[in-house]
């Protein structure tokens, strides 16, 4: 797995991928705007050239965009569903300048209409952004949830049937966030549960959908539904799970991003997970799957 993090763009998109160099990032992940904002300011074409000239000249291996989270594409509230396509289509044209490989985005909720509403409007929301966008480059990853509410998407089967639905769903993908998965109830802590998740990863979504992890430890307990996350190792899911995930020659060209909480020395923090994940990286795991045909994500070129 390649091992990285999100990093701020406060100072600017290309130090972003200044910041990434120390400490040894092999993936970027960042915001194009404020996540707190619908639309942010335009990308100016200067700073969209500099970020992709800093990702080309650097050892990166993948790159993307994490969209914002007022977002809800499920929304059964037309004034909300509509306003959140729009920014789902000024997101994706974001990306799109700035080159990155995808944008990863939250399901949604269906705000008490009912899953089987919620997975419909859902997937028309994607199929709408996909025939809007033909020829975009940019590969649309769907975050698997911590099943908090009426958020869709926490199990496999809600995410297979998304992809199922939508028309032109080669240039979609998934996110497999480590914490939301221990919050639905995914054991990543034993053998058997690790390799429960991959059998229903493998029997409904299929492994090449999986085209990103989030690396988070979870501060609440094993299917507690709440996304809290935690420092590598020093949450509920412990190195011991996080060994067999970043080990797993399935995931050998999969990024895998860091969203662990920072505190007052910054990325000394990221600095210190991505230590013990590239630890854990050298470890073999006990049941090591096949390489995925297809799945490299390299700088030169994008994931498909």
């Amino acid at each position: 797995m390649y091992l990285g993090a999100h990093l701020g763009i406060s100072n600017g998109f290309a130090e972003a991928i200044a910041a990434a160099g120390p400490l040894g990032a092999e993936c970027v992940q960042i915001f194009s705007k404020s996540p707190q904002m619908w639309k942010g300011p335009p990308v100016a074409p200067q700073a969209a050239e500099r970020f992709r000239e800093a990702v080309r000249t650097s050892s990166l291996r993948a790159t993307a965009v994490h969209h914002g989270y007022l977002l809800n594409l499920a929304s059964p509230r037309p004034e909300m569903l509509e306003r959140s396509r729009l920014a789902f289509l000024d997101e994706i044209a974001r990306a799109d300048l700035l080159g990155v490989d995808a944008l990863i985005f939250h399901p949604g909720a269906h705000l008490g209409a009912g899953t089987a509403v919620g997975l419909r409007t859902l997937g028309e929301s994607l199929e709408g952004a996909l025939e809007a966008t033909p020829t975009s480059p940019t590969r649309l990853l769907l975050e698997n949830a911590a099943g908090q509410g009426t958020t869709l998407c926490g199990s496999m089967e809600e995410l297979a049937e998304v992809l199922g639905r939508v028309r032109g769903a080669q240039r979609l993908g998934v996110t497999l966030d480590t914490c939301h998965l221990f919050a639905h109830g995914f054991d990543l802590r034993t053998e058997e549960g690790y390799g429960a998740l991959v059998d229903q990863v493998r029997s409904t979504i299929g492994e090449a959908s999986v085209r990103a992890f989030h690396l988070n430890d979870a501060k609440a307990p094993l299917g507690s539904h709440l996304d809290r996350h935690e420092n590598i190792g020093r949450g509920e899911i412990g190195t011991e799970g996080f060994q067999r995930i970043v080990s797993d020659r399935r995931w050998a060209e999969v990024p895998g991003y860091l969203e662990t909480p920072l505190d007052e020395r910054g990325y000394a923090r990221y600095a210190e997970d991505l230590t013990t994940l590239r630890g854990l990286r050298l470890s073999q795991p006990r049941r090591p799957g096949p390489p995925r045909a297809g799945a490299a994500t390299g700088r030169k070129g994008r994931s498909r």
